[in-house]
């Protein structure tokens, strides 16, 4: 059923009892054109986009446990476009104007806000480098603007100026970012990807690939065999385990990451803000609660849990430049589990394998790139070319030394 403002105010009127589910639950069928092994935000707006932007319907996209419990529901829910390299800006600045027309493309809303983003500088190098970042995004298409400290009290007048080790000099201000609702980001994906013939099936774990003389040709799942002309895996933190079913091992380590989220106050933070000397983001909810996180946890893990020492790290960072916060009694916490590439951008590509897929790699940045990483991948599974602004994402680009060295990421976690 369509959503709409006359369909809340039918629905009051008679009860609520009009709703119907948002999605089937259906059976796996024996065969699919295209299986996507996860049900997080970038496997289901693949299987969206696959519906509606290709016509390919028959497909399943399967998940080992609930549609959504993995880090489409454990992330700060921040949206942004201002990377650098000529490999990520254009794919991220899709990404921004694909979320800008998400909510009317999909008839939910995902409670896209954008009350900008501003990245702190704190000493005239990094201003620099932050002038550099801007430009490159103009020159993208994206929006940027280099705020000098006045600029920067106007917008925030609760940062403190007056911090001697970690003077704000400035900041990038993104005007276009800001936040989403995480989670119905996945309802929404989910939603319009069943509504056209997608079977998004849950609880049904893939513990083996069917392979035969280098050609994919289907999955082993808990709940049986199940064949395919493409397997497509997009998964995260997971990539190396399910990739290792099909004998391939990945330039990817995972980790967990931290995110917090505070008691509800009063409007305090316009919009997403950016510690320029650490590792350290914050946000403010709809309903009052300070959301911020900052470093990954530095051990390998498949746990989405943390540990102590992060947390007090990040709540130094904030102390930092917004010493204000202390007060603020700590309301819940997750982890989520990370795909960390070498380099820190992603991969999209498909792999040695014939019929095999691979989307994975994303870092501290998978939920921002959730439309464009769909659309992509779709466009990739559906011609078998990668769409033009993920043409860099490439799986063997180590081997060609072609990195997209935006984060410098390396595989010693200490070095981040």
């Amino acid at each position: 059923m369509r959503y709409s403002a006359l369909q809340i105010i039918k629905q009051g009127l008679t009860g609520n009892k009009g709703w119907t589910p948002a999605w089937r639950e259906p059976e796996p069928k024996a065969d699919y054109d295209i299986i996507i092994i996860g049900a997080g935000g970038h496997g289901l707006a693949t299987a969206y986009y696959l519906a509606k932007e290709h016509g390919i319907t028959n497909v399943a996209v399967l998940e080992k446990g609930w549609l959504g419990s993995g880090n489409i529901g454990r992330n700060t829910t921040i949206i942004r476009s201002n990377y650098m390299l000529p490999g990520n800006e254009p794919f991220y600045e899709l990404s921004m104007k694909l979320w800008e027309g998400l909510e009317q493309d999909f008839n939910y809303n995902a409670m896209i806000s954008q009350r900008g983003i501003l990245n702190l500088c704190h000493s005239d190098p990094q201003r620099d480098a932050f002038a550099r970042r801007g430009n490159a995004m103009l020159m993208a298409g994206a929006d940027a603007v280099l705020l000098d400290e006045d600029g920067v009290r106007k917008l925030c007048p609760d940062l403190d100026f007056t911090n001697a080790r970690f003077p704000i000099k400035g900041g990038l201000w993104q005007k276009r970012g800001g936040t989403v609702r995480h989670d119905a980001v996945a309802w929404g994906y989910a939603r319009g990807a069943d509504e056209r013939g997608v079977d998004i099936i849950q609880n049904c774990e893939v513990v083996g690939m069917q392979i035969d003389n280098g050609v994919c040709t289907g999955v082993e799942t808990t709940r049986g065999k199940i064949g395919a002309k493409k397997v497509a895996v997009c998964v995260a933190g997971s990539s190396s385990r399910v990739m290792s079913m099909a004998g391939m091992r990945l330039p990817i380590e995972s980790h967990v990451l931290q995110a917090f989220v505070s008691e509800g106050l009063k409007p305090t933070i316009p919009g997403v803000i950016t510690f320029g000397a650490g590792h350290f983001y914050i946000s403010q909810s709809d309903k009052g609660g300070l959301v911020f996180g900052g470093d990954i946890d530095g051990y390998n893990t498949y746990a989405q849990r943390g540990n102590l020492p992060t947390v007090e790290d990040v709540c130094e960072g904030g102390m930092a430049i917004m010493p204000h916060i202390g007060r603020a009694r700590l309301l819940r916490m997750w982890g989520g589990v990370m795909d960390m590439s070498m380099d820190g951008s992603p991969f999209i590509d498909k792999t040695d394998i014939s019929g095999l897929f691979f989307n994975g790699g994303w870092c501290y940045g998978g939920f921002k790139a959730t439309p464009a990483s769909g659309w992509c991948y779709a466009h990739l599974l559906a011609t078998g070319s990668p769409h033009e602004t993920a043409t860099e994402l490439k799986l063997n680009r180590f081997k060609r030394g072609r990195m997209i060295d935006e984060k410098g990421v390396g595989a010693q976690p200490n070095l981040h």
